[in-house]
């Protein structure tokens, strides 16, 4: 028998769990906060004490309801690898200049190199992730552009053709995207014919592709190509690619950028 929950949620507690109901179920600790008119510090201690009540789940620099659907599929998974992908997103984004054109995908690794970009400045951001839009939206002068179309809960992010033309009306110094699979005959991989679509199209309007990926997607299958080898131009990892992925790179010409657990300092 489930012992009850004898948690008794402070007056900011609540406050935090209407403001996720408010943002529909799932939001970045910044969107809270800029909601409640508070710090990022105290949304962190509240929805940790929710989060020890079984009331949100905590993930990296966000929450979610337990029994939300929207944005749970994405949010849920920001929480797995956490510490990989957050070293992997630190080294993408510094490829990235201030002031560039960039697009960002809804994957949960972009999502973090969103979340490292916040200190980065003018960007030009197209993405059709919701997350993505919250985390860059009003800081340091940036510009930021949600891509139109029909809304898939489990991605918190828009898909199909109305997504689709809306980003062909931009051009792309950076583009950045996540991957459910790597392979080193076919290339790219990913799970959802509307996701390939998607990306296929912001390629053909990017100068330089990225791919975040760490070390788990070298060999996992998917079953659609995302896009050739050649059409990416890095990838960035956390775990060197053996001997067959790195003959596969050298042949499409990809830059391997593989970043490595940071050094604790005494």
């Amino acid at each position: 028998m489930q012992k009850p929950n004898k948690h008794t949620s402070n007056h900011r507690e609540m406050e935090v769990l209407d403001a996720l109901r408010r943002l529909g179920g799932s939001a970045r600790n910044s969107n809270i906060a800029e909601l409640l008119g508070v710090s990022e510090e105290t949304v962190r201690r509240s929805t940790k004490a929710l989060a020890k009540a079984d009331l949100v789940r905590r993930v990296h620099g966000g929450a979610y309801l337990p029994e939300a659907h929207a944005g749970a599929g994405v949010f849920s998974r920001l929480g797995q690898r956490s510490d990989e992908k957050a070293r992997i997103a630190r080294a993408a984004a510094r490829l990235i200049p201030d002031g560039a054109s960039v697009f960002l995908d809804v994957g949960s690794t972009t999502a973090f190199v969103a979340h490292a970009l916040r200190k980065h400045e003018n960007l030009f951001v197209v993405s059709n992730s919701l997350n993505v839009a919250q985390s860059l939206a009003k800081r340091r002068g940036n510009r930021v552009f949600l891509a139109g179309g029909e809304l898939r809960e489990t991605e918190w992010g828009t898909f199909g053709q109305e997504t689709e033309a809306y980003v062909q009306g931009f051009r792309f110094d950076f583009a950045v995207f996540s991957v459910d699979g790597i392979d080193p005959v076919t290339g790219f991989l990913l799970s959802a014919p509307s996701e390939a679509a998607l990306a296929r199209t912001v390629i053909a309007q990017a100068c330089h592709a990225i791919v975040v990926a760490d070390h788990q997607k070298f060999g996992q299958p998917a079953p659609l190509v995302m896009c050739d080898g050649g059409d990416v131009d890095t990838v960035v990892t956390d775990r060197a690619p053996g001997k067959e992925f790195s003959a596969s790179f050298d042949a499409w010409q990809i830059n391997v950028v593989t970043v490595v657990p940071e050094a604790a300092t005494c």
